[in-house]
C-alpha cells in the first residue's frame, strides 16, 4: 500500500474527527454496497482487508464459496460532506474484492473494466472518458413518498422556471467535497431533468465517479425533500435521461492524444478503428450500456436518442458523434457514445465499450461513411439504402445480441458474464408476465 496516500488518509481522519469509514463496491447492476467499520479498525482494514459474505450480494458467489475480502483503494478516500458534523463523522473508500487466496474476484465490477484497461495498456494506450450522467428530480408526498411529478416545469440552460438551481449547487459542492472536479451543471431538455458533467479523466476513476454522483445527487435530493432518479424513461412522451460518454485514447508513452492525426488535425487512423469497433459491436452491448427493461422506452426515434447504428461529425441523431473541438486544441479531440443511460454499471459500460473499440484496432476495421443528415427524418426506403442497422428494440433482443457477441462476452468474462444474462433475463420475462395499465386501457373494453 502507498505510504503516501495512507498517510493523507489518516490526515484526513485526524483532521476531521472521523469516527466510521464506509468500505464501498458495487455489484454486478451497479447498485453501491456498504459495510460500515469504525476508524479504529481503519489501519487493519488497510493491511489486511475486510472480510464480507459474497453469497449476500447479486451476482457474486454462491453460499458454499461465501467468503470474500475488501481491498481498500486509498486514491478514492473522502470525508462523506454531508455527513461531515456531529458525532459521527464518517469517510468512505471505494474498494476491489478478492477471494480468499488474495486474487482479485472475477465477478467484481471494477475488476473487469481494470482487467480491460490492462489489455490496452499492454498495446501502450490508456482509455480516458467523460461521462455526461443525465437524471430527474421528483417532488414526494406528505408521507415522504416519491411520485412522478417533476419538481419544476423549467426547460433546456432555462434559469427563471428552474427551481432545481440551488439543488445542483449543492450536489456541486458536494462532488467537490469528494475530490471530483465538476466543469457543468444545468438544466436538461425536459420537465425536471438535470445534468452534471465532471473533468474528463482516466476510465476507472470516471467510473468512480459516476457512482459516487449517483450516491450524492441522492443524498441531496433527499435533505431537499426531493426524489433523484437515474431511470432511463421515466415519464411517457418526453425526454429520457442517457449518459452520454466522450471516449478517447492517450499514448502512454507521452500522454498525447491518439485520436488526433499529427499532419491533418483530424482524427487519426487508430479512431477511425475504434469507431468501427464500436459500431461492430453497438447490438452486443447494448444490453450493458442501457441494462433495463425501461432503457429501450428511451431508445426510440423523436427525443434525441440514438437508434441507427452509425456515425457522424456532429449529427446528434448518430450513434457515434464526433464533437467539435476549438481552434487550437487538438488533444481536446474525442468521438461520443450517446446509447448509454445513467441506469448501467459504469464499470461493466466502460469495460464493453472499451473492448469493442480494441477489438477495431485489432482487425483494422475501417467504419462506413458518416451519416451527417438527420436519420430520424429518412424514410423507409432512404434507410434500406443506406443499409444501417438499428441497436435492439428490447432488453430481450439485447441480451439475445450480446450473447452472440464473443468479444463483449470475453471482456465481461464468464463469471459476471453468466450472472449478468441470468438477472437481466429474469427481470426481460418478468416485464413479459406483466399487464400494463396502457394495455387494460386499450384492449379491455374493445375486445
Amino acid at each position: 500500500m502507498n505510504a503516501d496516500l495512507v498517510a493523507h488518509a489518516r490526515g484526513m481522519i485526524e483532521e476531521h474527527g472521523v469516527r466510521f469509514v464506509n468500505m464501498q463496491f458495487t455489484d454486478i447492476s451497479g447498485h453501491v454496497k456498504t459495510i460500515t467499520i469504525p476508524v479504529h479498525a481503519f489501519d487493519d482494514a488497510v493491511e489486511h482487508g475486510v472480510w464480507f459474505d459474497g453469497s449476500s450480494i447479486e451476482g457474486f458467489v454462491r453460499i458454499a464459496e461465501s467468503d470474500m475480502y475488501l481491498v481498500p483503494d486509498l486514491n478514492t478516500f473522502a470525508v462523506i460532506p454531508w455527513e461531515r458534523g456531529g458525532h459521527a463523522v464518517t469517510a468512505r473508500v471505494i474498494c476491489d474484492v478478492h477471494t480468499p487466496d488474495g486474487e482479485p474476484f472475477a465477478g467484481d465490477p471494477r475488476g473487469v473494466l481494470k482487467r480491460v484497461l490492462r489489455e490496452l495498456a499492454d498495446m501502450g494506450y490508456r482509455y480516458n472518458t467523460g461521462p455526461e450522467p443525465e437524471f430527474f428530480l421528483f417532488r414526494r408526498d406528505a408521507e415522504g413518498h416519491p411520485v412522478l411529478e417533476p419538481h419544476d416545469q423549467a426547460g433546456y440552460f432555462d434559469v427563471s422556471t428552474d427551481l432545481g438551481t440551488d439543488v445542483r449547487r449543492q450536489m456541486v459542492d458536494a462532488l467537490q467535497a469528494f475530490g471530483i472536479v465538476v466543469e457543468a451543471a444545468h438544466h436538461e431538455v425536459a420537465v425536471g431533468q438535470h445534468e452534471i458533467d465532471f473533468r474528463y479523466d482516466d476510465a476507472l476513476r470516471t467510473a468512480d465517479n459516476v457512482i459516487t454522483l449517483r450516491v450524492a445527487v441522492k443524498a441531496v435530493a433527499q435533505r431537499n425533500g426531493l426524489y433523484a432518479s437515474f431511470m432511463p424513461k421515466p415519464i411517457a412522451g418526453i425526454n429520457g435521461s442517457g449518459m452520454h460518454v466522450h471516449q478517447s485514447l492517450a499514448n502512454l508513452s507521452d500522454g498525447k492524444n491518439a485520436f488526433v492525426d499529427a499532419a491533418s488535425g483530424g482524427l487519426s487512423g487508430l479512431a477511425h478503428q475504434f469507431i468501427a469497433g464500436q459500431l461492430a459491436h453497438a447490438r452486443g452491448f447494448a444490453a450493458v450500456v442501457a441494462p433495463l427493461v425501461n432503457s429501450y422506452k428511451r431508445l426510440v426515434p423523436g427525443f434525441e436518442a440514438p437508434v441507427y447504428v452509425s456515425w457522424a461529425r456532429n449529427n446528434r441523431s448518430a450513434l457515434i458523434r464526433v464533437p467539435r473541438v476549438s481552434p487550437g486544441r487538438p488533444q481536446s479531440t474525442r468521438v461520443e457514445l450517446r446509447c448509454p443511460d445513467p441506469s448501467a454499471n459504469p464499470y461493466l459500460a466502460f469495460a464493453a465499450m472499451l473492448a469493442a473499440g480494441i477489438d477495431g484496432i485489432r482487425r483494422g476495421l475501417t467504419p462506413p461513411a458518416a451519416a451527417e443528415e438527420d436519420l430520424y427524418h429518412l424514410d423507409a426506403e432512404a434507410l434500406r439504402a443506406r443499409n444501417l442497422a438499428t441497436l435492439p428494440g428490447s432488453l430481450g433482443e439485447a441480451l439475445a445480441e450480446l450473447e452472440a457477441d464473443a468479444v463483449v462476452a470475453g471482456a465481461l468474462g464468464t463469471h459476471v458474464f453468466e450472472r449478468f444474462i441470468e438477472g437481466r433475463r429474469q427481470e426481460w420475462d418478468e416485464s413479459r408476465l406483466h399487464v400494463s395499465s396502457w394495455e387494460i386501457g386499450r384492449y379491455f373494453e374493445t375486445f
